[in-house]
């Protein structure tokens, strides 16, 4: 904790504050393109745990046990340093096929953005995805999930795609260690994109918009006080800058490791 405290401190200098109208904090979307690059282009994909396991438990996102269970269960994936961009490609969703047609099926797996693979495949500037055993095995024809995997590395193609998660609205996680003078979020559920290029807090009574830090993984600071909620909340996203605004979504009474969910999504 703090060394993530000294991070998120050496980021204070950079911090800026903007201002916006009430009428920026209407409680919609903003009307943005849709991601623009969903050709498909080639990288190589391999597989980690058990063979019809989850994938990771927890990975460089920080999204902890969410991994573990739906939507997130079976979906997740870690990849190379180029689609992980330290931390700002978590959350991002994409459609992964292999090309063997003896054994490859034409359905694509949809993987999220929960780790990253900085060695071995995934190294030297290479495009790479380390799927768990179950998504590596659905992109096999029926019943040949197991020689596929027994394969290792392939090749596959790969493309952006649009997350979806029916039902469910973007929240934020409180994360352990906050305080009323150091704020630190985890963006959940973010349709579309799925990816964050910037967050920003808005303290009660203010019409100031605080510019947060990017932290690690899929986690964003704030350092500053003290801090008084309920507070609203700003993420645009880093593919094509669409923006959230959640109105007090944050309640007054807020508590670290707590997570609050808001009555928004991009769809």
């Amino acid at each position: 904790m703090q060394l993530v405290r000294s991070v998120c401190f050496g980021a204070l200098t950079l911090l800026l504050v903007f201002k916006y109208s009430l009428l920026v904090d209407a409680a919609k979307p903003q009307s943005h393109s849709h991601l623009t690059d969903t050709r498909w282009k080639p990288a190589t994909a391999t597989w980690y745990g058990s063979p019809e396991g989850d994938g990771s438990d927890g990975g460089a996102c920080g999204y902890g046990s969410m991994v573990d269970v739906k939507p997130f269960r079976a979906r997740v994936g870690a990849v190379s340093p180029v689609l992980f961009k330290n931390g700002e490609g978590c959350g991002a969703c994409y459609k992964v096929k292999c090309l063997d047609h003896s054994i490859c099926s034409r359905r694509a797996v949809t993987i999220i953005v929960t780790d990253e693979c900085p060695g071995g495949y995934c190294s030297n500037g290479r495009t790479h995805f380390d799927l768990s055993g179950a998504a590596f095995g659905r992109m096999a024809v029926t019943g040949d999930g197991g020689q596929l995997r027994n394969r290792g590395e392939i090749s596959v193609v790969y493309r952006r795609t649009q997350c979806k998660y029916p039902g469910k609205n973007v929240a934020f996680h409180v994360n352990e260690g906050s305080t009323n003078y150091w704020l630190s979020l985890l963006v959940e559920f973010e349709d579309g994109d799925g990816d964050v290029g910037s967050m920003h807090i808005k303290q009660a009574n203010s019409n100031e918009w605080l510019q947060m830090s990017h932290l690690w993984g899929a986690n964003w600071c704030f350092v500053g006080g003290p801090l008084r909620g309920p507070f609203s909340v700003k993420l645009t996203t880093l593919s094509t800058g669409k923006a959230l605004s959640a109105r007090d979504v944050i309640p007054t009474n807020w508590s670290p490791k707590a997570t609050y969910t808001s009555r928004l999504n991009f769809f």
